[in-house]
């Protein structure tokens, strides 16, 4: 069924995507590509080894690393890896890693406008968008601007046969999180659905022969094109319900990224099919139940993904707090947002229970 509608609106990014296996030893290649010389590289501290390796396999125009890109992208990390990118007369990024290194790179980019090179090592996503979710004071807030979109993606196959199975699960949820928003988007476009679905179809069918053999490349492979794909919906069109909760709970209780993701989701369908049960019929069909919300509760669980907040650190005192803090400022989404139904969906992902709507 074609997804046309007579009137739409769609931006495209430019955006350099390779896929393949060792397509990570290209990256001098690319830096070249883009007419630099002088690459600073990026990643977690859990990630020093990796950034290490990818300044020696950049050679004489890596100008250094950085290793300390952090969850939620706080500012005062940002102010830090920026002093020393200008202290290195850096003129391009390489990010190596998830969504926390993504995420600095955006930042330093934002106020550098330096070109950046991604090399993802999960299946955030975050690395198809021109959206910089950055945190201070306890808050976390979001941006949208072309000076944070990546000019280069490398998807590596190989780098994410070592991503533990928990990570695995989670980072992909966090990803069908961006399609399965997507479809019910208030600007969504013919293109972005079709991207939605087809991200959405390569993680059911992929996701779990990752679980039962995380060294499967064809797997991984495939996992990490729906991560593109996702991720690509992301910054086509806006976000609502879901995200807001989760940057909230993020920001706010310094609560794990992907984790949240993975928590929330079922919950936050479940509540919106209320209002787009239509647009949520793929979700439906693909992971095969007809409550959108209940069939992405029962993949989660099939995966062995977290299904509490409560394990993820969040304390039951928290949720009268964290309701008041996600509709404080009004945001557009399908279905009206209440504190008291947000008071209801957040008391049973906190319990873990089945969605409440």
């Amino acid at each position: 069924m074609s997804h046309f509608t007579s009137s739409f609106v769609a931006q495209l990014a430019s955006v350099r995507v390779r896929f393949g296996v060792g397509i990570r030893r290209q990256v001098s290649e690319e830096v070249a590509r883009l007419g630099c010389k002088r690459a600073l590289v990026l990643s977690t501290p859990a990630q020093a080894d990796a950034a290490m390796e990818m300044a020696q396999e950049i050679g004489d125009m890596a100008v250094g690393v950085f290793t300390r890109a952090t969850m939620h992208t706080p500012m005062a990390v940002t102010e830090e890896a920026v002093a020393h990118a200008l202290s290195v007369n850096a003129d391009c990024l390489v990010a190596i890693g998830g969504g926390s290194t993504t995420g600095l790179g955006k930042a330093i980019a934002l106020r550098t406008d330096l070109p950046q090179i991604v090399v993802p090592t999960t299946y955030a996503g975050s690395e198809a968008t021109n959206i910089l979710g950055q945190t201070e004071n306890g808050e976390k807030t979001t941006l949208t601007d072309a000076r944070v979109q990546p000019e280069v993606i490398l998807y590596d196959p190989e780098l994410v046969r070592t991503l533990p199975v928990e990570l695995t699960v989670t980072s992909a949820l966090n990803a069908m999180a961006h399609a399965a928003e997507g479809l019910y988007a208030r600007d969504r476009n013919p293109i972005s659905t079709l991207l939605a679905i087809e991200g959405l179809e390569a993680f059911a069918e992929s996701l779990d022969q990752v679980v039962a053999d995380p060294g499967n490349l064809e797997a991984r492979a495939r996992t990490l094109y729906g991560a593109w794909l996702c991720g690509t919906v992301l910054g086509q069109v806006g976000m609502a319900l879901h995200h807001k909760l989760c940057h909230t709970l993020g920001g706010s209780f310094d609560l794990p990224h992907a984790e949240t993701h993975a928590v929330i989701l079922p919950h936050a369908i479940a509540f919106n099919a209320r209002a787009a049960q239509r647009e949520l019929q793929p979700i439906a069909r693909i992971f095969g139940d007809p409550a959108p919300g209940k069939a992405l509760h029962s993949f989660a669980k099939k995966l062995g993904a977290p299904m509490a907040l409560k394990d993820l650190g969040l304390g039951e005192r928290d949720l009268d707090r964290a309701a008041e803090i996600a509709t404080s400022k009004p945001y557009w989404n399908p279905q009206k947002v209440t504190k008291d139904d947000i008071a209801t969906l957040l008391a049973a992902a906190w319990k873990g229970d089945p969605p409440a709507f």
